[in-house]
């Protein structure tokens, strides 16, 4: 739905779903009762997550025209997707694999490519259109810097590939699309800091000549073209995670001319640990209870002298719990963001709050999507009906920034 602060949508990730049929199905059975909930007599926008097997689905003609003709019916509209997750992401084990296959692959391209193709014929005229996807992949699949180096620089140029085709769409349709990298913890790229980084170094300068040539572009120009399909998705989650500084990374992002394509909206767990002994025990019974098998619920955590030390899922964390020198624990457990208070634990809440008052008072992205995908793994005392639970979450969102 459109606010004053910009489109506002949840991410259809949180719908399980191994195939178009599937998903599609699951649109039909919850987004009128969301819809009815959140934007009655109005039009509502739709963050549409497409695994590879559906995309392939979605883009025959028939299948198109049909979901196309749906949305008109149900005064819905697609202006972003999620093309993080390739393959099935619910009812198996995900852990790592949510980033298989990485942007060092011609199927991560060729997936994206195609979702870009799918948007471009949903996107109302008008609307700038923006697909999220990894952070070029996983940094522990590769064990030295020069393997790492070398993995950034190949995910990169098929980066490129796909920028240069957005350039094509908006040469022959006036649309704008472009593509939101999502930094997150573990990742190829884990901060604001190192998408900077990443964008200033890598990107600029394999795509700056890259796509000069093709289009016959001075540099000037190539970067502006970058710089317009190139943005950062910026998940609140994932930041917060990191105990990251939104105001400052949103004022650098917006110094540097580098534009944040979506905001996330999304909470993590956390809990101060500097209690009593039998009181952190029962902390870590309250964080164990999210111990589940199917996603990576990476922690990051604050040590006494400021210092930062990661945990590659929660069961290695849990089994540190009691290392003394740790004050604070940060769990990326996607949450509903509506809670603030979780019985003993946390969330970050706060720190959608900040993000979404620093939108409210000076809007710096068209797009904003809740994304708490976990539904399914959520323990019962915190689960609500899905499309009641969605609802909700919108209906917060829409009040902060009213």
């Amino acid at each position: 739905m459109k606010l004053n602060s910009g489109h506002l949508t949840y991410c259809t990730n949180i719908h399980p779903g191994k195939n178009w049929t599937e998903d599609f199905e699951a649109l039909k059975l919850n987004l009128p009762l969301i819809k009815q909930s959140v934007s009655p007599g109005k039009q509502m926008g739709l963050g549409l997550r497409l695994s590879n097997e559906a995309s392939l689905a979605l883009s025959q003609p028939a299948a198109l025209t049909e979901f196309k003709q749906w949305l008109k019916d149900n005064e819905t509209y697609v202006f972003t997707m999620n093309g993080f997750p390739y393959g099935e992401f619910h009812r198996t084990v995900v852990k790592a694999d949510v980033h298989t296959p990485g942007w060092v692959t011609e199927s991560r391209r060729d997936y994206t490519l195609r979702l870009f193709h799918i948007l471009k014929e949903l996107l109302p005229q008008g609307m700038d259109g923006g697909i999220s996807t990894n952070p070029l992949g996983y940094r522990h699949w590769y064990t030295t810097e020069g393997s790492l180096k070398e993995a950034t620089e190949k995910g990169t140029l098929h980066v490129v590939e796909v920028i240069s085709e957005l350039i094509r769409i908006y040469n022959e349709t006036g649309k704008v699309l472009h593509l939101d990298i999502e930094p997150e913890p573990d990742g190829m790229m884990e901060t604001g800091r190192e998408f900077i980084d990443w964008f200033e170094g890598d990107l600029l300068s394999l795509g700056i000549p890259a796509i000069s040539e093709v289009f016959n572009l001075s540099e000037a120009d190539a970067e502006a073209q970058i710089r317009r399909h190139l943005m950062l998705c910026y998940d609140v989650c994932h930041f917060a995670i990191g105990y990251e500084p939104h105001a400052e990374i949103i004022s650098e992002l917006a110094a540097k001319n580098i534009k944040v394509g979506k905001i996330q909206i999304s909470a993590a767990l956390k809990a101060d640990l500097n209690k009593p002994a039998a009181e952190r025990g029962q902390i870590k019974k309250a964080f164990d209870q999210f111990n589940e098998p199917v996603y990576l619920h990476q922690v990051v955590a604050r040590q006494q002298d400021g210092s930062l030390l990661r945990y590659l899922d929660l069961p290695e964390a849990l089994e540190d719990f009691d290392n003394a020198y740790v004050q604070e624990w940060r769990a990326h457990y996607h949450v509903p963001i509506s809670i603030q208070e979780i019985g003993l634990l946390s969330t970050t809440q706060q720190d959608i709050i900040e993000v979404l008052t620093i939108q409210k008072n000076n809007p710096f992205t068209n797009h904003m999507e809740v994304e708490t995908y976990t539904w399914e793994v959520l323990p019962q005392q915190i689960k609500l009906p899905i499309a009641e639970s969605i609802s909700k979450e919108l209906l917060w969102v829409s009040s902060k920034l009213a």
